[in-house]
């Protein structure tokens, strides 16, 4: 093992707090000079925020150690000529696209590609049937899934994330979704791209057992459950077996040390 991939959300912090160990984890890191990049699914707020909150919590990391959906999303949009494409993301994410088009925001036909991501409470009937209706009105649109995380855990407790929105336009149009995001094995490639390693010798650490570990070991890194965020016992008793499974994100040096 040489390097590895971070869930931010629910392993470095939860909600608006820094999980204990956390920062001390990071630094250790940094000083090792141990490869390392943080991946997460969080497309309601832009990377510069993500960045700046980390840094509020006393995590010291740059925008480059950071990898989000968007950022493969406009990769693959721009490799493929799609143009205008629709999004329904956080109206803050939006700035993160640099594609060469965005259609307006209540237009119903003429999208190369629909591009979903965590509305939130924004999420409405109106909302879904819209992006329904550009679906039907290009046979040829690709469905764009900025991840598939199915839930989070915020401070009120757990929220719908993009997955079932996903999902309702999947049943609903028979389109097979483009993951840009975990768990796709692609992105977890391009995340070992970005590290300049090869796959066997990153491990991924996370807390959600199907996104994060499943998603890693589908391409070849090893995963390891974190018993904090959204964490449930029962996670274990399903078909997923991670690598390994540690109390919190502070206790990978003890595991790393003696793997």
């Amino acid at each position: 093992m040489r390097g590895l991939l971070i869930d931010i959300d629910g392993v470095v912090y939860q909600g608006g707090a820094l999980i204990p160990g956390s920062a001390e984890t990071v630094v250790w890191l940094q000083r090792e000079g141990i490869p390392h990049l943080f991946l997460t699914n969080t497309t309601s707020r832009p990377r510069a925020a993500i960045v700046e909150k980390l840094q509020a919590l006393g995590v010291d990391v740059s925008a480059q150690e950071i990898l989000t959906p968007v950022i493969a999303a406009n990769h693959w949009i721009r490799q493929r000529g799609l143009d205008p494409v629709a999004l329904f993301v956080a109206a803050a994410t939006a700035t993160d696209f640099a594609v060469p088009g965005i259609l307006p925001v209540e237009a119903e036909q003429g999208a190369a590609a629909v591009v979903l991501g965590d509305l939130g409470e924004a999420w409405d009937f109106r909302t879904l049937n819209r992006a329904f209706r550009l679906l039907m009105d290009n046979p040829a649109a690709p469905l764009i899934a900025l991840g598939m995380t199915r839930y989070w855990r915020a401070d009120d407790g757990l929220r719908l994330d993009v997955a079932p929105f996903v999902a309702a336009l999947e049943q609903a149009t028979g389109r097979q979704p483009m993951v840009l995001g975990k768990p796709s094995p692609d992105f977890f490639r391009q995340a070992a791209d970005v590290c300049g390693l090869p796959c066997e010798q990153l491990v991924m650490v996370g807390d959600d057992i199907r996104v994060d570990v499943a998603g890693a070991q589908a391409a070849g890194i090893r995963g390891i459950q974190v018993r904090t965020g959204k964490f449930s016992p029962t996670d274990l008793d399903g078909r997923v077996v991670p690598d390994a499974v540690v109390p919190r994100f502070a206790d990978l040096r003890a595991w790393w040390g003696g793997s």
